[in-house]
């Protein structure tokens, strides 16, 4: 146990020393990010709460569907523990740079196994406490449940998680033991994101909407089947929702203390059977994990043609710089296959629009059709902001620990960084325009409108790439483990809010010129010379915003980044 200790220590020094060490503008950091994360529990929690009231509001099926809705959160939280385990331990167990060091050490080999699994189980577990903790606080104020219900949640939630963490570990052993580690990480990473692709395309086009539409179900029967949640007696999460059950609404069915004993017993037996494996084929399966990958020739020849096509127009120079980002990309699965979530996404975006049941609306057609398409730029925006969140905000930090070659050759930072930014503005302008000009083409808008909102779009996407480049530039991370972790730090939330501002700030001011123009064209009536002037200075308050949110944060991070000490 001793050397256990020794093992996970360094991780607890280091989370001691961020703490202690963090000086003022660590801790702003620390208050802020608090404060974003108490405001999200805060809505989620009052968002619950007003479900549950008005579920408990019905009669006769209220708290049955409070009752399936328990049990769907905690098979989703379920499943995505252990998809987050199974990542995690592929890290943790295999591709970490200190294992080398902690084997070579005179530690059994089930120390260092438990200890890594531990870090695993540490890093992966956080998702159950952020988004399982204001639901069910929702569940305790709206039940009014007593102290059993928090102690038996505690407990639960605990060995949910340890389920979780023994389920994914073992599944991450075996694939190892099978394939090398880094094939093993292509084929979860390829395999989790069809599955992602296929539920999340099944649950759109069944119309989930539907289920609100009084219209759409004649008898009671029909509309408890369509309510109806996975539930099995073989699943923990079922165990744990009819505990959890029996504390909110006090009534017994006999069975809580033989789930709690089969949740622990699940618990420690899956611990116990981890240990075994690993004594197994834990070594055997970090050996493999030493091999090179092997690049196939025909996949390298396409992707030589793409980089010099790419490439071309930035010179020799910034050339080299955007090569490397487009074989790096394309290199790691993790990073290419975001594009196969980003195509389905545009799907699902332009089919909602051409489901919209606009003909039951009171609003006069014409009328609601312009004022969707208007308001659809703010919520494409919002789309382009989070890709650039992902994509252009990383785009500086991808340089990892390498950026000392960038700092050290000839070419100017200005020119790296505004190459950065040339380099992702011609993607994002032709994902925005897509965005706009399919859901325009289904809602048969005019075309002042569809003039207007795909021109706002284009000039709007200049300034969410140059924020997101800016402030990638401003809080870079050289040393990440993940770089799709990068833009979850404090400048990505940062970056998100102020680009959320500015888009608002877009929205705002078009507001009132559209209104005035689309209502002149729809009545017939001249737009005034005062009508005219509020309209030019409104647009000219767009151009301008739109020129500070492109040459400030730019400015602001080439400056960054030539203070930077490497």
């Amino acid at each position: 146990m001793w050397d256990l200790y020794l093992l996970i220590k360094p991780r607890l020094l280091g989370f001691r020393n961020r703490i202690s060490r963090s000086d003022s503008r660590g801790r702003k950091r620390f208050f802020l990010m608090l404060s974003l994360g108490l405001g999200f529990w805060g809505g989620i929690f009052l968002l619950s709460c007003r479900v549950l009231t008005h579920f408990r509001s019905a009669e006769v099926i209220g708290d049955l569907l409070a009752r399936h809705l328990l049990s769907m959160i905690l098979l989703t939280l379920f499943s995505l523990l252990i998809f987050s385990h199974v990542i995690t331990a592929l890290s943790n167990l295999f591709l970490s740079k200190d294992l080398e060091l902690c084997h070579s050490i005179p530690a059994p080999l089930e120390e260092i196994f438990i200890s890594r699994a531990a870090l695993t189980f540490m890093d992966s577990s956080w998702m159950l406490v952020v988004f399982g903790i204001p639901v069910f606080m929702a569940y305790a104020y709206v039940y009014r449940a007593g102290p059993a219900f928090y102690f038996n949640l505690i407990h639960l939630s605990f060995a949910m998680a340890i389920i979780a963490a023994g389920v994914g570990v073992f599944v991450t052993m075996i694939l190892v033991y099978v394939f090398p580690a880094q094939r093993t990480r292509d084929i979860i990473m390829l395999l989790s994101v069809f599955l992602l692709l296929g539920l999340y395309f099944v649950l759109r086009f069944m119309r989930p909407e539907r289920l609100v539409d009084p219209d759409t179900f004649f008898t009671v029967m029909q509309y408890m089947t369509a309510l109806e949640a996975p539930q099995s007696p073989y699943l923990p999460t079922q165990w744990i929702a009819d505990a959890l059950w029996t504390n909110l609404t006090g009534v017994s069915n006999g069975g809580s203390l033989f789930n709690v004993a089969l949740i622990w017993s699940t618990a420690a037996a899956l611990v116990v059977i981890d240990v075994w494996v690993a004594h197994a084929v834990y070594f055997e399966g970090f050996s493999k994990s030493q091999e090179a990958k092997r690049r196939r020739i025909a996949g390298k020849k396409v992707l030589d043609l793409m980089v010099r096509f790419v490439t071309k127009p930035f010179g020799e120079d910034l050339g080299a710089v955007i090569a490397k980002d487009v074989r790096t990309f394309f290199r790691d699965n993790t990073q290419w296959s975001q594009l196969l979530l980003l195509g389905a996404l545009v799907v699902v975006y332009i089919y909602n629009f051409s489901v919209l049941p606009l003909d039951k609306s009171p609003i006069r057609l014409d009328f609601l059709q312009n004022e969707l398409a208007f308001l659809n730029m703010g919520l494409a925006g919002f789309v382009l902001s989070a890709v650039a969140a992902r994509f252009a905000f990383t785009a500086v930090s991808a340089e990892g620990e390498s950026y000392w070659i960038v700092r050290s050759s000839p070419m100017e930072l200005k020119r790296y960084l505004w190459g950065k930014y040339i380099f992702f503005l011609l993607p994002l302008i032709i994902l925005g325009e897509v965005l706009i000009v399919g859901t325009n083409c289904l809602l048969d808008v005019s075309r002042f409108m569809m003039f207007l909102t795909a021109s706002t779009t284009f000039f709007m996407v200049f300034g969410i790439v140059a924020l997101g480049v800016g402030f990638g530039a401003l809080y870079p991370d050289f040393r990440y483990q993940n770089i799709a972790q990068v833009a979850t730090g404090f400048g990505g939330v940062l970056y998100m809010i102020v680009s959320a501002v500015y888009i608002g700030a877009v929205i705002v001011l078009e507001a009132g010129p559209v209104y005035l123009i689309f209502m002149s064209n729809l009545r017939g009536n001249p737009v005034s010379p005062w009508q005219w002037l509020f309209i030019i200075l409104s647009f000219l308050s767009v151009f301008i915003i739109t020129i500070v949110a492109v040459f400030k944060p730019m400015s602001r991070g080439l400056k960054c980044l030539r203070e930077y000490e490497l």
